[in-house]
Protein backbone atom coordinates (compact mmCIF):
# COMPACT_ATOMS: atom_id res chain seq x y z
CA UNK A 1 0.00 0.00 0.00
CA UNK A 2 1.82 3.54 -0.93
CA UNK A 3 1.29 6.16 1.35
CA UNK A 4 -0.98 8.08 -0.49
CA UNK A 5 -3.76 4.93 -0.56
CA UNK A 6 -2.65 4.75 3.38
CA UNK A 7 -3.82 8.51 4.27
CA UNK A 8 -6.89 7.54 2.52
CA UNK A 9 -7.98 5.80 5.36
CA UNK A 10 -6.00 7.64 7.75
CA UNK A 11 -7.41 10.83 7.63
CA UNK A 12 -10.62 12.21 8.96
CA UNK A 13 -13.09 12.24 5.35
CA UNK A 14 -16.29 14.07 6.87
CA UNK A 15 -14.59 16.93 9.19
CA UNK A 16 -12.35 17.51 6.04
CA UNK A 17 -15.29 17.81 4.04
CA UNK A 18 -16.89 20.31 6.10
CA UNK A 19 -13.74 22.30 6.03
CA UNK A 20 -13.60 22.53 2.14
CA UNK A 21 -17.17 23.08 2.04
CA UNK A 22 -17.04 26.06 4.65
CA UNK A 23 -13.88 27.18 2.92
CA UNK A 24 -15.10 27.66 -0.56
CA UNK A 25 -17.99 29.45 0.37
CA UNK A 26 -16.07 31.85 2.17
CA UNK A 27 -16.44 35.59 0.40
CA UNK A 28 -13.78 37.20 1.36
CA UNK A 29 -11.55 38.53 -1.81
CA UNK A 30 -7.88 37.44 -1.01
CA UNK A 31 -9.01 33.70 -0.07
CA UNK A 32 -11.46 33.02 -3.17
CA UNK A 33 -9.43 35.04 -5.24
CA UNK A 34 -6.06 32.94 -4.44
CA UNK A 35 -8.47 29.55 -4.58
CA UNK A 36 -9.85 30.65 -7.87
CA UNK A 37 -6.64 31.83 -9.25
CA UNK A 38 -4.41 28.42 -8.35
CA UNK A 39 -7.23 26.12 -10.06
CA UNK A 40 -7.51 27.93 -13.21
CA UNK A 41 -3.76 28.14 -13.62
CA UNK A 42 -2.90 24.64 -12.22
CA UNK A 43 -6.02 23.12 -14.10
CA UNK A 44 -5.79 25.21 -17.69
CA UNK A 45 -9.82 25.92 -16.92
CA UNK A 46 -11.37 27.15 -20.02
CA UNK A 47 -13.42 30.58 -18.76
CA UNK A 48 -13.86 31.62 -22.37
CA UNK A 49 -16.71 29.29 -22.27
CA UNK A 50 -18.38 30.60 -19.13
CA UNK A 51 -20.89 32.11 -18.90
CA UNK A 52 -19.62 34.87 -16.52
CA UNK A 53 -15.70 34.44 -17.98
CA UNK A 54 -14.13 36.94 -15.41
CA UNK A 55 -12.86 34.14 -12.68
CA UNK A 56 -12.19 36.99 -9.94
CA UNK A 57 -16.02 38.16 -10.58
CA UNK A 58 -17.22 35.07 -9.35
CA UNK A 59 -18.98 35.74 -5.31
CA UNK A 60 -16.81 32.57 -4.02
CA UNK A 61 -15.15 29.67 -5.03
CA UNK A 62 -18.14 27.19 -5.39
CA UNK A 63 -19.38 29.72 -7.36
CA UNK A 64 -16.60 29.65 -9.69
CA UNK A 65 -16.56 25.81 -9.22
CA UNK A 66 -20.24 25.05 -10.23
CA UNK A 67 -20.55 28.32 -12.73
CA UNK A 68 -22.57 27.77 -15.71
CA UNK A 69 -21.30 27.65 -19.38
CA UNK A 70 -22.52 30.33 -22.38
CA UNK A 71 -25.94 28.90 -24.14
CA UNK A 72 -24.71 26.70 -26.38
CA UNK A 73 -20.94 25.63 -25.07
CA UNK A 74 -22.65 22.20 -25.15
CA UNK A 75 -24.84 20.84 -27.70
CA UNK A 76 -26.96 17.21 -27.62
CA UNK A 77 -25.99 15.19 -29.89
CA UNK A 78 -28.34 15.59 -33.09
CA UNK A 79 -29.50 12.17 -33.05
CA UNK A 80 -32.39 11.77 -30.87
CA UNK A 81 -31.33 7.84 -29.90
CA UNK A 82 -27.92 8.95 -29.04
CA UNK A 83 -27.06 7.96 -25.00
CA UNK A 84 -26.05 11.51 -23.94
CA UNK A 85 -23.10 11.82 -21.36
CA UNK A 86 -23.92 13.28 -18.29
CA UNK A 87 -20.93 15.27 -17.47
CA UNK A 88 -17.92 16.47 -19.06
CA UNK A 89 -14.83 14.29 -17.78
CA UNK A 90 -13.05 11.28 -18.55
CA UNK A 91 -14.04 7.66 -18.52
CA UNK A 92 -12.88 5.70 -15.42
CA UNK A 93 -15.03 2.41 -17.34
CA UNK A 94 -17.96 1.51 -19.00
CA UNK A 95 -19.44 -1.60 -20.88
CA UNK A 96 -21.16 -4.81 -19.35
CA UNK A 97 -22.37 -5.59 -16.55
CA UNK A 98 -21.50 -8.91 -15.83
CA UNK A 99 -24.22 -11.16 -13.72
CA UNK A 100 -24.70 -8.24 -11.78
CA UNK A 101 -20.78 -7.13 -10.97
CA UNK A 102 -19.38 -3.50 -12.19
CA UNK A 103 -16.00 -3.37 -13.50
CA UNK A 104 -13.48 -0.58 -11.46
CA UNK A 105 -10.34 -1.04 -11.98
CA UNK A 106 -7.56 -3.55 -12.18
CA UNK A 107 -9.37 -6.72 -11.11
CA UNK A 108 -11.53 -4.56 -8.92
CA UNK A 109 -15.04 -4.95 -9.03
CA UNK A 110 -18.30 -3.83 -7.29
CA UNK A 111 -21.54 -5.06 -7.17
CA UNK A 112 -24.92 -3.13 -8.66
CA UNK A 113 -25.96 -3.75 -4.92
CA UNK A 114 -23.83 -2.62 -2.78
CA UNK A 115 -23.93 0.93 -5.33
CA UNK A 116 -27.45 0.63 -4.85
CA UNK A 117 -27.56 0.84 -1.03
CA UNK A 118 -27.44 -2.82 -1.19
CA UNK A 119 -30.96 -3.50 -2.53
CA UNK A 120 -31.15 -6.52 -4.58
CA UNK A 121 -34.66 -5.45 -5.86
CA UNK A 122 -33.47 -2.32 -7.42
CA UNK A 123 -29.85 -3.92 -8.70
CA UNK A 124 -32.45 -6.92 -10.34
CA UNK A 125 -32.98 -4.68 -13.54
CA UNK A 126 -29.42 -4.34 -14.32
CA UNK A 127 -28.14 -7.41 -13.50
CA UNK A 128 -26.52 -8.23 -16.99
CA UNK A 129 -26.67 -4.51 -18.35
CA UNK A 130 -24.60 -1.61 -18.91
CA UNK A 131 -22.93 1.02 -16.84
CA UNK A 132 -20.34 4.23 -18.26
CA UNK A 133 -18.26 5.74 -15.01
CA UNK A 134 -17.40 9.41 -15.40
CA UNK A 135 -14.77 10.65 -12.98
CA UNK A 136 -14.97 15.00 -13.27
CA UNK A 137 -11.50 16.50 -12.34
CA UNK A 138 -11.05 20.25 -10.92
CA UNK A 139 -11.05 21.76 -14.37
CA UNK A 140 -14.19 20.11 -15.79
CA UNK A 141 -17.79 21.88 -15.65
CA UNK A 142 -19.51 20.02 -12.92
CA UNK A 143 -23.30 19.97 -13.55
CA UNK A 144 -24.94 16.72 -14.43
CA UNK A 145 -27.11 16.42 -16.86
CA UNK A 146 -30.29 13.58 -18.19
CA UNK A 147 -27.84 11.02 -20.69
CA UNK A 148 -32.11 10.20 -21.28
CA UNK A 149 -35.47 11.87 -20.59
CA UNK A 150 -36.92 10.39 -17.22
CA UNK A 151 -39.59 11.00 -14.41
CA UNK A 152 -37.68 10.80 -11.18
CA UNK A 153 -39.28 7.99 -9.35
CA UNK A 154 -37.13 7.61 -5.80
CA UNK A 155 -33.61 9.07 -4.71
CA UNK A 156 -31.80 7.13 -2.08
CA UNK A 157 -28.69 8.49 -0.03
CA UNK A 158 -26.13 6.08 0.84
CA UNK A 159 -23.84 6.86 3.62
CA UNK A 160 -20.03 5.48 3.24
CA UNK A 161 -16.30 6.83 3.66
CA UNK A 162 -15.44 9.97 1.40
CA UNK A 163 -12.44 8.54 -0.73
CA UNK A 164 -10.59 10.26 -3.13
CA UNK A 165 -12.14 8.76 -6.58
CA UNK A 166 -8.65 9.74 -8.52
CA UNK A 167 -7.53 7.28 -10.70
CA UNK A 168 -4.74 5.90 -7.99
CA UNK A 169 -7.68 5.45 -5.59
CA UNK A 170 -9.62 3.95 -7.87
CA UNK A 171 -7.55 1.45 -8.78
CA UNK A 172 -6.45 0.69 -5.34
CA UNK A 173 -9.30 0.77 -3.09
CA UNK A 174 -11.86 -2.03 -3.38
CA UNK A 175 -15.14 -1.10 -4.01
CA UNK A 176 -14.44 2.29 -3.79
CA UNK A 177 -17.32 3.96 -5.55
CA UNK A 178 -19.74 0.99 -3.21
CA UNK A 179 -18.07 2.22 -0.67
CA UNK A 180 -18.68 6.30 -0.61
CA UNK A 181 -21.35 8.98 0.17
CA UNK A 182 -23.85 9.12 -2.84
CA UNK A 183 -27.17 10.14 -4.02
CA UNK A 184 -28.76 7.60 -6.16
CA UNK A 185 -31.51 8.78 -8.44
CA UNK A 186 -33.93 6.08 -9.87
CA UNK A 187 -35.77 7.11 -13.28
CA UNK A 188 -38.28 5.81 -15.29
CA UNK A 189 -37.63 5.98 -18.87
CA UNK A 190 -39.53 6.25 -22.19
CA UNK A 191 -37.80 2.84 -23.09
CA UNK A 192 -37.56 1.39 -19.40
CA UNK A 193 -35.57 2.12 -15.83
CA UNK A 194 -31.84 3.85 -15.65
CA UNK A 195 -30.18 5.07 -13.16
CA UNK A 196 -27.71 8.06 -12.39
CA UNK A 197 -25.66 7.59 -8.96
CA UNK A 198 -24.08 10.89 -7.90
CA UNK A 199 -20.63 9.33 -5.83
CA UNK A 200 -18.89 11.81 -3.29
CA UNK A 201 -15.39 12.17 -2.59
CA UNK A 202 -12.81 13.09 -0.13
CA UNK A 203 -13.09 17.21 0.36
CA UNK A 204 -15.51 17.15 -2.60
CA UNK A 205 -18.49 15.27 -0.94
CA UNK A 206 -21.35 18.13 -1.81
CA UNK A 207 -24.27 17.30 -4.25
CA UNK A 208 -26.67 19.51 -4.83
CA UNK A 209 -30.21 18.58 -7.11
CA UNK A 210 -32.46 20.80 -9.45
CA UNK A 211 -35.75 19.29 -7.73
CA UNK A 212 -34.29 19.62 -3.74
CA UNK A 213 -31.41 22.20 -4.14
CA UNK A 214 -28.60 21.10 -1.72
CA UNK A 215 -28.96 17.49 -0.62
CA UNK A 216 -25.39 16.64 0.85
CA UNK A 217 -24.80 17.56 3.28
CA UNK A 218 -25.78 16.66 5.97
CA UNK A 219 -24.18 13.22 5.61
CA UNK A 220 -26.42 10.44 5.98
CA UNK A 221 -25.93 7.54 9.23
CA UNK A 222 -28.57 5.29 7.76
CA UNK A 223 -29.62 5.11 4.19
CA UNK A 224 -32.29 7.62 3.43
CA UNK A 225 -34.73 6.93 0.92
CA UNK A 226 -37.21 9.92 -0.84
CA UNK A 227 -40.23 8.95 -2.95
CA UNK A 228 -41.24 11.17 -5.74
CA UNK A 229 -44.26 9.05 -6.91
CA UNK A 230 -47.04 11.54 -8.32
CA UNK A 231 -44.95 14.37 -8.64
CA UNK A 232 -44.12 14.01 -12.18
CA UNK A 233 -40.87 15.65 -11.72
CA UNK A 234 -39.95 14.96 -15.38
CA UNK A 235 -36.69 15.97 -16.77
CA UNK A 236 -35.91 16.09 -20.45
CA UNK A 237 -33.03 14.84 -22.02
CA UNK A 238 -29.84 16.58 -22.03
CA UNK A 239 -31.37 18.64 -19.27
CA UNK A 240 -29.51 20.05 -15.79
CA UNK A 241 -30.75 17.44 -13.44
CA UNK A 242 -27.49 18.38 -10.47
CA UNK A 243 -24.06 19.69 -9.71
CA UNK A 244 -20.87 18.55 -7.74
CA UNK A 245 -20.54 21.05 -5.26
CA UNK A 246 -16.31 20.24 -6.57
CA UNK A 247 -15.92 17.44 -8.14
CA UNK A 248 -16.68 13.49 -8.25
CA UNK A 249 -17.72 10.66 -10.10
CA UNK A 250 -20.99 10.28 -11.94
CA UNK A 251 -21.83 6.67 -12.58
CA UNK A 252 -25.47 5.60 -15.28
CA UNK A 253 -26.50 2.48 -15.06
CA UNK A 254 -29.00 0.79 -18.17
CA UNK A 255 -31.23 -2.48 -18.16
CA UNK A 256 -30.33 -5.09 -21.03
CA UNK A 257 -32.52 -3.77 -24.36
CA UNK A 258 -32.66 -0.03 -23.27
CA UNK A 259 -29.70 0.77 -24.86
CA UNK A 260 -25.64 -0.31 -26.16
CA UNK A 261 -23.10 1.78 -25.06
CA UNK A 262 -20.07 2.76 -27.38
CA UNK A 263 -16.58 1.60 -26.99
CA UNK A 264 -15.45 3.87 -24.94
CA UNK A 265 -11.65 3.56 -23.62
CA UNK A 266 -10.46 4.46 -19.87
CA UNK A 267 -9.06 8.12 -19.76
CA UNK A 268 -11.59 9.46 -22.82
CA UNK A 269 -11.87 12.95 -22.68
CA UNK A 270 -16.29 13.41 -22.39
CA UNK A 271 -18.20 16.54 -22.84
CA UNK A 272 -21.75 16.55 -21.78
CA UNK A 273 -24.51 16.34 -25.04
CA UNK A 274 -21.89 13.94 -26.39
CA UNK A 275 -22.55 10.64 -27.18
CA UNK A 276 -21.47 7.12 -25.75
CA UNK A 277 -24.25 4.96 -26.34
CA UNK A 278 -27.59 3.97 -28.60
CA UNK A 279 -30.55 3.51 -27.68
CA UNK A 280 -32.18 0.36 -28.85
CA UNK A 281 -35.57 0.04 -27.49
CA UNK A 282 -38.53 1.40 -28.76
CA UNK A 283 -40.54 4.24 -26.67
CA UNK A 284 -43.34 2.27 -24.61
CA UNK A 285 -41.21 -0.77 -25.45
CA UNK A 286 -40.12 -2.52 -22.14
CA UNK A 287 -36.32 -3.21 -21.78
CA UNK A 288 -35.26 -6.88 -21.36
CA UNK A 289 -34.64 -7.66 -17.81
Amino acid sequence: MTFKVFLQYAIPHRFLSRLVYWATRWTFAPWKNWLIATIVRNYDVDMAEAAQPDPLAYQHFNAFFTRKLKPGARQADTDPAALLSPADGRVSQAGAIVDGRIFQAKGQQYTAAELLGGDEVAAAPYRNGSFVTVYLSPRDYHRVHMPLKGTLRETVHVPGRIFSVAPFAVEAIPRLFARNERLVCHFDGEHGPFVVVMVGAILVSSVATVWDGLVIPPYAASIRRKSFAGQDVTLERFAEMARFNMGSTVIVLLPPGNATVDPLPPQQHLRVGQRIGLITATPGQPSAN
